[in-house]
């Protein structure tokens, strides 16, 4: 399962189950920045979308109020990189989300997220 934009970045994705979500892509050389290592739009996107997929797995819209990330590594052209995206928290209008992104078994960064439920 995937968007116009996933596609676009060369980016996959499934939903796991009802709350869970991953998504992966291989970093190609368009996805680097001027150090030569991946640009971190690149791998906040993969995050975001195996959060938009998690939150909108219920069946019922969900749109993001809140995003943060923290990179802790960086990551080299050629890398395939996963995001998995677990429900840490779900009410009735809101839900919170973390995402981790690794290269194999090395987590690259962090993401949280909040997202409004409509009803």
């Amino acid at each position: 399962m995937q968007d116009p934009f996933m596609t676009t970045l060369g980016m996959e994705g499934e939903i796991l189950s009802p709350g869970r979500a991953r998504t992966w892509g291989i970093v190609r050389p368009e996805h680097l920045n001027l150090h030569g290592t991946a640009h971190g739009g690149f791998v906040y996107t993969l995050a975001d979308a195996a959060f938009a997929l998690a939150s909108n797995s219920h069946g019922v819209r969900a749109v993001a109020l809140s995003t943060h990330i923290e990179y802790l590594r960086p990551v080299q052209a050629g890398d395939a990189l996963e995001a998995i995206a677990e429900e840490i928290h779900r009410g009735s209008r809101t839900a919170l989300y973390r995402v981790e992104v690794r290269r194999g078994e090395e987590r690259i960064a962090w993401f949280t997220g909040w997202v409004y439920r409509f009803s």
